[in-house]
């Protein structure tokens, strides 16, 4: 049993009617033995149950994961994202995470992509900071570098590859000279001096994360972005001490991750997002995801966020219900580190079952909450709890149902 599994009993060892020697159990002992055994079967952990990471509580166990909204005009949070993650911290969720923020303006995927590369960014982050937080949601952000995947148009653009400045894009760079798309630009591998600038340029952004006042950071692994494109031996050809074995493939990574670590205040919470295979083979798989996490948790990583995929564009991914939080129950179990599972999570039922069944620690909701942004307080309302209300509404909603 693990330190962090609050769904298992405490008790093991001792047996359920203590020492009670050669005497006969009265009737009242007996009702409150049966009683207890009832007990056992509750769990007490759930989907609304508080948790604390460090210093921090999130209020219930449903988070926002980071969805780009390619909205923004040289990486500035605008009101649309004021609107867009505060509306989500009204409808009771307990941890809004900012979508992939930018640690260089190089590293967007669109043009339209958050950015924390230069301090003034800060204020128009902190301003969202800050509603979250006082509507009683934890404010988090996600750190991110698109590598080969960066200078691309609006998905509602079609997507594509933008490979001049005069289509508005920029120069990519990656682990090595290998495009996602065959057609796309070629990648610039990435020199040594490429790869210092780079760490240099997340400490920087995590500095600036924490003067905008986010509790939460999370680091971007997954989805074929630069991180991940490290790891995997798919898209890194590597010979230097950044490719090659498991040990080279990581270490970008496990360096980025100490130093934020250390950046980060003892009392926060840090986060990090990674893809547990490529669904390919030959490419990063749960395996080495799990020797990972065991590297991760030893620097000091509280949550890993399990999602999949991305790092190319034809692997064959069972997309189904809930198809990754497996990949969350394993590096659970056998890294002994917190997870939050995601992936096509959308009723109550199904996402209060995962926590209970120790699963993961966090369900992160992406789209389902881009159709229903109060999808938290219907939770409640499906669990039988009073919804939380924020007091602006609830004494008029309340009124109503009376």
């Amino acid at each position: 049993m693990s330190h962090y599994d609050e769904n298992k009993d405490d008790t093991a060892g001792h047996g359920p009617l203590g020492k009670i020697g050669d005497h006969q159990l009265s009737s009242a002992a007996i009702q409150t033995q049966c009683q207890s055994e009832h007990d056992r079967e509750i769990p007490e952990v759930d989907l609304m149950s508080p948790l604390t990471l460090r210093g921090v509580t999130f209020r219930n166990r449903i988070a926002m994961s980071p969805m780009c909204m390619y909205s923004a005009e040289d990486g500035f949070a605008n009101d649309f994202h004021l609107v867009h993650l505060g509306s989500r911290a009204i409808g009771g969720l307990g941890l809004v995470v900012v979508e992939a923020t930018a640690v260089t303006a190089e590293g967007r995927i669109s043009p339209g992509d958050m950015g924390i590369w230069k301090d003034e960014h800060i204020e128009p982050l902190a301003r969202i900071a800050r509603f979250v937080e006082m509507q009683g949601a934890i404010p988090g952000i996600q750190l991110a570098h698109a590598g080969r995947k960066a200078s691309c148009d609006a998905p509602w653009k079609g997507g594509g590859s933008l490979k001049t400045p005069a289509e508005g894009g920029w120069s990519v760079i990656g682990p090595s000279p290998l495009p996602f798309y065959a057609d796309d630009p070629v990648p610039t591998p990435m020199s040594e001096t490429d790869i210092e600038e780079c760490i240099e340029a997340w400490e920087a952004a995590a500095r600036r994360a924490l003067n905008a006042g986010f509790k939460m950071i999370e680091l971007h692994a997954a989805h074929g972005y630069l991180m991940h494109e490290f790891l995997s031996p798919l898209s890194n050809h590597r010979t230097d001490s950044y490719g090659g074995s498991l040990a080279n493939r990581t270490r970008l990574l496990l360096r980025v991750a100490k130093d934020l670590r250390d950046i980060i205040p003892s009392e926060l919470p840090f986060f990090v997002r990674i893809s547990a295979t490529d669904w390919v083979e030959g490419g990063w798989d749960m395996e080495q995801s799990i020797i990972l996490c065991r590297e991760l948790k030893l620097l000091g990583v509280d949550l890993i966020d399990v999602s999949s995929g991305g790092v190319i564009p034809d692997a064959r991914i069972p997309v189904a219900k809930g198809y990754q939080v497996q990949f969350a129950q394993r590096i659970r179990d056998e890294a002994q580190i917190r997870t939050g599972g995601v992936g096509l999570i959308t009723d109550t039922q199904y996402a209060d079952e995962i926590i209970t069944g120790g699963q993961a620690d966090l369900v992160f909701i992406g789209r389902e909450l881009l159709r229903e942004p109060y999808w938290a307080l219907k939770a409640q309302h499906a669990l039988a709890i009073e919804p939380e209300w924020p007091i602006q509404y609830g004494y008029a909603v309340k009124r109503r149902a009376k």
